[in-house]
């Protein structure tokens, strides 16, 4: 199978149908604005994040599994965590994430690479750190090849995410590789068959290069975050532009299907969420805001989204006493 699905269009056709998609789809959205409410909502969960906030990862993973009612989730692989010593293999953590999600027939997405959730983005243990690019692209393939053959024969991985945002400028990263990031998609479609996701970001990326690369096309979606020049930014995006930046890739580049791999569910302020007060946090994420999140998505009629946060709401109903998020998020699982 090609790593790279791609058809040939001229610069003049892709403008022509901007313009067609964008008046069509514009006059719909102003005359009825769509609702999707079979959209299947899941999280994103973070050993480390949850470690981070002084939770018991454990207990915060199955609170959302069987409390919250999560029944799709993404799962990253942090190479940090597999193989913290060089040549010596640490699946067991990750092993009880997906066997635990397994008896409760939950759906997985496993992120594989070396950019993964959370920050500083890439994960790469200290000691590959110290190998030359080469070396340490050699080291990382044979880190993927294992975790894809341990866990291709479990029937409730979805799909494969190869690196997390890789056209993304973003984090503490070696400089990207558009020919390694092939070579990647290329060993895991050696290995197993099932669909390959490919993120970018919703407000900063094209979707371009993601997308024609995937299966299935990846997108973040923030509405609120911060920037250190301008303070709040609230994303004046209407959810129409979306569909139309999505029926647009589609048709360019043929990929399959599009998800959000990571919606906005947590707070993104000027510090660490352990070191903002409450009232700071509750300015770019609140109860409100995560209501207004998932309207939005629904607009958008994408299929699938997995929240990001759910460390954080955990954290909010255990530490701080505020279990108003936490029960959102149960009524939006429970939908399901």
């Amino acid at each position: 199978m090609s790593i790279i699905k791609n058809r040939k269009v001229s610069k003049k056709k892709i403008i022509l149908i901007l313009i067609l998609f964008t008046v069509i789809i514009s006059t719909i959205y102003f005359i009825y604005t769509p609702k999707r409410e079979d959209v299947k909502y899941g999280v994103t969960f973070s050993k480390p994040f949850a470690e981070h906030l002084g939770l018991d990862w454990k207990e915060t993973y199955l609170a959302l599994l069987d409390d919250a009612g999560v029944k799709i989730i993404r799962l990253p692989s942090y190479w940090t965590e597999i193989e913290p010593v060089r040549n010596k293999y640490l699946f067991e953590d990750l092993d009880w994430q997906i066997d635990q999600a397994e008896k409760r027939d939950v759906k997985i997405i496993i992120v594989l690479g070396q950019k993964q959730p959370r920050w500083p983005e890439c994960h790469i243990p200290k000691w590959a750190e110290k190998l030359n690019k080469y070396e340490r692209q050699n080291e990382l393939i044979e880190v993927m090849k294992k975790t894809v053959e341990r866990y291709k024969y479990k029937e409730n991985i979805t799909a494969w995410q190869i690196e997390n945002e890789p056209f993304l400028k973003y984090g503490e990263c070696p400089e990207f590789d558009k020919n390694f990031l092939d070579r990647e998609i290329a060993l895991v479609r050696s290995l197993d068959s099932r669909p390959i996701i490919i993120s970018d970001s919703g407000e900063l990326g094209t979707w371009y290069s993601a997308a024609k690369r995937a299966d299935i096309l990846g997108t973040t979606l923030y509405r609120i975050v911060w920037n250190d020049h301008l303070g709040y930014v609230h994303y004046p995006i209407a959810s129409v532009v979306y569909r139309i930046k999505a029926a647009i890739i589609m048709y360019i580049t043929g990929v399959e299907k599009i998800i959000i791999v990571e919606l906005q569910a947590e707070p993104w302020g000027p510090k660490m969420i352990i070191d903002t007060p409450l009232e700071e946090q509750y300015k770019s994420m609140s109860p409100e805001q995560f209501r207004e999140n998932i309207e939005y998505v629904r607009k958008i009629e994408f299929s699938e989204a997995y929240l990001w946060g759910g460390e954080w709401w955990y954290w909010l109903k255990t530490k701080k006493g505020d279990d108003r998020i936490w029960e959102e998020a149960k009524g939006v699982f429970g939908e399901l």
